[in-house]
């Protein structure tokens, strides 16, 4: 049975309401056990669940990222990418480190053998 998404969630459910449908406290919830009691309407053919945009974390079959992923899909392809940032500025930095680690020995090294030839 399907949660809805209104942004007038009151009007949904008014229409729906005055189309036949049992509203609010005292429909019986079969399967969308989950829905507040207010927001709950149970037709002939089934049950709907209308919550209204600010209500939409407590939804239960549409999670917060596949919302995200169709209403922001360029907010979420810039998240992969300063993921993927991160990942590269981690790469360079170790390297660096290394790079650096690798010619301070050589450094020290040939200090020790010129100390050595005095």
């Amino acid at each position: 049975m399907p949660e809805q998404i209104s942004k007038y969630p009151e009007v949904t459910l008014k229409v729906l309401k005055e189309a036949g449908a049992v509203c609010g406290e005292g429909a019986k919830q079969k399967i969308l056990t989950q829905c507040p009691a207010e927001r709950f309407c149970s037709l002939p053919t089934g049950e709907i669940c209308v919550y209204g945009i600010n209500d939409i974390p407590k939804m239960t079959q549409i999670t917060a990222q596949e919302l995200a992923s169709v209403v922001c899909p360029s907010a979420q392809q810039n998240a992969e990418v300063a993921v993927g940032m991160s990942s590269m500025e981690g790469i360079l930095f170790g390297s660096v480190f290394v790079a650096g680690l690798l010619l301070g020995r050589f450094w020290q090294k040939r200090k020790i053998s010129l100390r050595s030839r005095d």
